[in-house]
C-alpha cells in the first residue's frame, strides 16, 4: 500500500485539491494577498534551471531536425488542432482555455521522466524541453492572439504579456542555471524533494483555480463530462500526430520515444500565468482545459511510456 501510494501520490493530490478549492474558498483570497502562488512559481522555475543538465545537450544539437521538428509540431500543429476541433465543440470561454493550454510549451519535469520511463533519448528530451520552454515564450502572445480573435473579440495586450512571460519564465530559470555551480552538492541531495515542490506548486495551481471559480465550475459541471472525452480525444490525435512525424522524419526508437512524449506534453504553470494575468476575470473557467489537459497527458502519457518501455525490450 505504501508503494502504491508513493508511486500515485500526485492523482490523490489532485482529488484533493479539487475538494480542497470547494471547501476552503477562502484561501483563495489569502493566496493571492500574499502572492504565495506567484512565489511559488517563481521558485518552481528556479529549480528548473538548478536542476536542469544540458551537459549533453551537444549530442542533440547535432540532430536538428528533431528538435526543430518537435518546435512546429509543439508551437503550431498543437495549437491550430486544438482550435480547429474546440471550436467545433465548446463556446468562446473553453476554446480560449483549449487554445491557451495548446500554445504553452512543452513540461519540464514529467516530460523527462516519461522519457526516461520509456527507455527514450534523455538528451533530446532536455534539449526539446529547453528550446520549447525558451522559444515558447516569445510565441505564445502572437498565437494566442491570432487564435483567440480569429474565434472572437478578445483582445490581447502581446508585449505586455511578451515581456511578464521573460520575468516570470526565463528569469527564473536563468538564475537557478547561474546557481549550478555553487549550489551543485545541494541540488544533487534534494533533487528529489524539489520534483516533489514542483508537482505541488502544479496542485497548488489547481487548488487556486478551482477556489476562485468554484460557482462557475459547479454551474459548467454538465460540460466536464464532454470536455474530458475531449481532451483525451485530442491528446491521443497528439500523441499519434508526434509518433507519425518521427517515423516520417526518420528518427530511431528511443528518439521516438522522446519527441512522441515530450512534444506532446503541455505545462500548466505556463498557462496558469497566463490565464490569471489576462482571463480570470472574464473568463474563470478558461484554465479548466487546462487542468483537464496536465491530468490526462499524465496518466495517458504513462501507459504510452511503458509501452515504449515494452518494445526497446529483446523479444
Amino acid at each position: 500500500m505504501a508503494t502504491f501510494l508513493k508511486k500515485y501520490w500526485f492523482f490523490g493530490g489532485i482529488v484533493l485539491a479539487v475538494l480542497g478549492g470547494f471547501g476552503f474558498r477562502g484561501l483563495h483570497g489569502w493566496l493571492r494577498e500574499y502572492e504565495i502562488l506567484t512565489i511559488g512559481i517563481f521558485l518552481a522555475f528556479f529549480i528548473t534551471g538548478l536542476t536542469l543538465d544540458t551537459s549533453h545537450l551537444s549530442m542533440a544539437f547535432l540532430q536538428l531536425k528533431a528538435p526543430l521538428a518537435a518546435m512546429i509540431s509543439s508551437l503550431i500543429f498543437i495549437p491550430l488542432l486544438s482550435w480547429f476541433l474546440a471550436r467545433f465543440v465548446f463556446p468562446l470561454e473553453y476554446v480560449l482555455g483549449v487554445c491557451i493550454i495548446a500554445t504553452a510549451p512543452v513540461t519540464v519535469v514529467s516530460g523527462t521522466v516519461m522519457t526516461a520511463l520509456g527507455r527514450g533519448n534523455i538528451p533530446l528530451s532536455l534539449f526539446i524541453c529547453v528550446l520549447g520552454n525558451f522559444v515558447g515564450v516569445f510565441t505564445i502572445p502572437f498565437s494566442l492572439k491570432l487564435l483567440v480573435e480569429a474565434g472572437g473579440h478578445v483582445n490581447l495586450p502581446v508585449l505586455r504579456m511578451l515581456s511578464s512571460l521573460v520575468i516570470t519564465v526565463l528569469v527564473p530559470i536563468a538564475l537557478g542555471k547561474l546557481a549550478q555551480s555553487p549550489l551543485k552538492a545541494f541540488r544533487s541531495r534534494y533533487r528529489q524533494a524539489f520534483s516533489v515542490f514542483q508537482q505541488c506548486i502544479v496542485l497548488l495551481i489547481i487548488f487556486n483555480a478551482v477556489a476562485g471559480s468554484g460557482t462557475n465550475i459547479r454551474a459548467a459541471g454538465a460540460s466536464l463530462p464532454l470536455l474530458l472525452s475531449f481532451i483525451i480525444f485530442l491528446h491521443s490525435l497528439i500523441l499519434a500526430m508526434n509518433f507519425g512525424i518521427s517515423k516520417i522524419i526518420g528518427l530511431d526508437r528511443p528518439s521516438t520515444t522522446a519527441f512522441t512524449i515530450h512534444t506532446s506534453q503541455k505545462t500548466l504553470a505556463v498557462s496558469y500565468l497566463v490565464w490569471s494575468g489576462y482571463f480570470a476575470s472574464q473568463y474563470p473557467l478558461a484554465l479548466i482545459p487546462g487542468i483537464v489537459y496536465h491530468l490526462t497527458q499524465m496518466i495517458m502519457d504513462t501507459f504510452v511510456a511503458e509501452r515504449f518501455r515494452k518494445l526497446s525490450q529483446p523479444a
